[in-house]
C-alpha cells in the first residue's frame, strides 16, 4: 500500500509538472513546457517610454528546459521593430547546475530588494525563481554602477548576484558538457503591440516609409488604455494575426509609420514569453 502511495504522488507530479525532483537530493523546481524556473530583468531608469515598453527579459528558462535570451542585437539606428531573440534546451543535469549556483547566489529565501541610495536613474536587476515550492524575487538596484564606498548597503550580497547574473551570460563555461542545445531564432505565439500617437522625425534621414496595418480591428480601437499612458493602447495577436502582423513587422523598424484608416501610428512591439499573455 505504501509503494502504491508514493507511485501515485510521483505519477500525479510528473502529469501536473510541477516538481522535477522526489527526494534524490536536487533543488525541486516546475517542470512543465510555460513554467517559469528562472528569469532575469532589468528595468527602470531614465530612459525613453519606448524602450520601456519593449524592455525583455535577459534570461527566461522554463520547465521543459527551454532558455529564452536576447541574440546579438543590431548597432543601428533606427533598429528593427521585432528584437533578435533566441531559444536553446538545457538538460536536466544543467538546469540543477544552474538552480545550485542560484541557491549560491542567495535567490532561495525570502524576498528581498537591494537599495543604493547613492546613485540616481539607474536600472534594477530583478531574479524571479520558482525553486521548493515557492517563487522567490530578489532585485538591486544599480547593480554594476554602484561603487562599495555607499554606506549602508550589503556588498556581500550583491557581489554575488552580479557575479551570478555574469555567469548566465556564458553558460558553456561552466555547465556540465553536452548540457546545452544548438541556439536558433524564438518566435513567439502571441505578440504584444502598443499603439502610441505618429510624430516625425524633423531629420529627413530619418523619414521612413509608411506601413499599412494589416489586421482588421483598426488602429483607434486596437486593444485598451495603457495605465500609466494616457495617449497609449495596448493589445495583443496571436494565431493567424499574430502570423501576418509579423510578417508586416520583420520589414519594418522602430520609427516605421503605421498607417490606418488614414491616421499614422507608431508602433511598439513586445514578444511574449511563454507564461506571458495580454497586456
Amino acid at each position: 500500500m505504501k509503494i502504491r502511495a508514493i507511485a501515485a504522488v510521483a505519477l500525479l507530479l510528473t502529469a501536473c509538472g510541477r516538481l522535477a525532483r522526489l527526494g534524490d537530493g536536487g533543488i525541486d523546481h516546475p517542470t512543465g513546457a510555460d513554467d517559469l524556473v528562472l528569469r532575469v530583468d532589468v528595468g527602470g531608469g531614465f530612459i525613453p517610454v519606448e524602450y520601456t515598453l519593449r524592455n525583455f527579459p535577459s534570461f527566461a528558462l522554463y520547465g521543459d528546459g527551454r532558455l529564452v535570451s536576447q541574440g546579438p542585437q543590431i548597432e543601428i539606428y533606427p533598429g528593427p521593430a521585432l528584437p533578435s531573440l533566441l531559444v536553446r534546451t538545457v538538460s536536466g543535469d544543467g538546469i540543477d547546475t544552474i538552480l545550485e549556483a542560484a541557491q549560491d547566489a542567495g535567490l532561495l529565501g525570502p524576498d528581498r530588494s537591494y537599495e543604493f541610495p547613492c546613485i540616481a536613474d539607474a536600472g534594477t536587476t530583478t531574479f524571479t525563481l520558482s525553486a521548493d515550492g515557492a517563487k522567490h524575487v530578489v532585485s538591486a538596484y544599480a547593480l554594476y554602477e554602484g561603487a562599495t564606498d555607499c554606506p549602508g548597503i550589503d556588498d556581500d550580497a550583491r557581489a554575488k548576484l552580479a557575479e551570478f547574473q555574469t555567469k548566465l551570460g556564458d553558460l558553456a563555461s561552466w555547465l556540465p558538457d553536452g548540457s546545452l542545445g544548438e541556439e536558433r531564432p524564438f518566435v513567439e505565439d502571441e505578440l504584444r503591440v502598443f499603439v502610441r500617437p505618429y510624430a516625425a522625425s524633423p531629420e529627413p534621414d530619418l523619414q521612413q516609409p509608411v506601413v499599412e496595418w494589416p489586421l482588421v480591428t483598426p488602429l483607434d480601437t486596437f486593444g485598451e488604455r495603457y495605465p500609466g499612458l494616457e495617449d497609449t493602447r495596448c493589445g495583443a495577436v496571436s494565431g493567424a494575426d499574430h502570423d501576418a502582423l509579423r510578417i508586416a513587422a520583420q520589414q519594418t523598424n522602430e520609427l516605421t509609420p503605421w498607417t490606418s484608416a488614414g491616421t499614422r501610428y507608431l508602433l511598439v512591439f513586445r514578444p511574449l514569453l511563454p507564461e506571458e499573455h495580454g497586456c
